[in-house]
């Protein structure tokens, strides 16, 4: 009888046969299911396989909302990973199915499962990749305050920009209201130009050619700030340990803690190499 941390070790960790194995069988099950939504958005196919995949969509949900609830029981702290990436995405490919009995429709949501196709890094021992992917997290968050700034800057100027065009091109022109002209500010400032509402004055012409060449030298900046942040972070490398009892990955090379809840990394590795040459 396999106890909680041998099943925490199958279902987290990728470095035992079993763990593997059990990895691989989920990720070909995550892709049956979403090509079985899929083709019941088709229908051609609905019409005429409607009730079959009804049943393969239930039959998968159910399948993952008890792997769901193991997760959440062989983990020491199941709150932690319920709010980690990992344990939010595992709730969204199960919660369609069940919306789905009171709001027709929501069942197309389950191609979120999809998501859960990134354990591939873990299973195929991609170290190179998944240290790419913490870095670049870790870039994300030392950048937000200097984005949310850039952020605020840019909603201050397409609001500027917006109420300059109303008044200068008016209602005749397509600039029916502020609202309206600020959505035209976005898409010009943004260098999409989808060309519904576009000025027809010189002086707004003018002032939609000074917004387009802004917006060159703005889609930079953020560019900029990340790749900044990515170059500090860059000096820590990640592997592929994950933490017994939060399930975070992303730990240095020579940590001994986690860098998320402080738990030993290295408690349960005796158990984990036993339960490898074991399999």
């Amino acid at each position: 009888m396999w106890d909680r941390d041998r099943i925490r070790i199958v279902i987290f960790e990728a470095n035992t046969p079993a763990g593997k194995a059990f990895d691989v069988a989920l990720i070909i099950a995550i892709l049956v299911s979403v090509a079985a939504v899929m083709l019941d958005s088709v229908p051609a196919i609905h019409a005429r396989f409607g009730d079959e995949l009804y049943v393969v969509e239930w039959t998968f949900t159910i399948l993952f909302t008890i792997e769901y609830g193991l997760r959440l029981w062989c983990i020491q702290h199941p709150a932690l990973y319920a709010r980690s990436f990992y344990g939010i995405t595992d709730l969204l490919g199960i919660l369609p199915t069940y919306l789905s009995l009171f709001f027709v429709g929501t069942q197309y949501l389950l191609v979120i499962r999809v998501l859960r196709v990134l354990r591939v890094f873990r299973v195929l021992r991609m170290v190179r990749y998944v240290g790419e992917a913490a870095l670049l997290a870790q870039a994300l968050r030392a950048s937000r305050r200097k984005i949310t700034v850039f952020i605020s800057t840019v909603i201050a100027l397409v609001i500027v920009f917006g109420s300059l065009m109303y008044l200068i091109e008016g209602q005749e022109h397509g600039f029916t209201s502020i609202p309206k002209s600020i959505y035209w500010a976005v898409i010009t400032l943004t260098t999409v130009g989808y060309g519904d509402i576009t000025p027809q004055t010189p002086l707004g012409q003018a002032l939609a050619s000074l917004i387009m060449i802004m917006g060159y030298g703005i889609i930079a900046v953020p560019t900029g700030i990340v790749t900044l942040e990515l170059s500090e972070a860059s000096r820590r490398q990640a592997n592929t340990r994950t933490c017994p009892a939060c399930a975070v990955e992303g730990h240095n090379r020579e940590a001994t803690f986690c860098w998320r809840c402080g738990a030993h990394l290295f408690r349960t590795e005796p158990e984990a190499t036993e339960l490898g040459e074991g399999l």
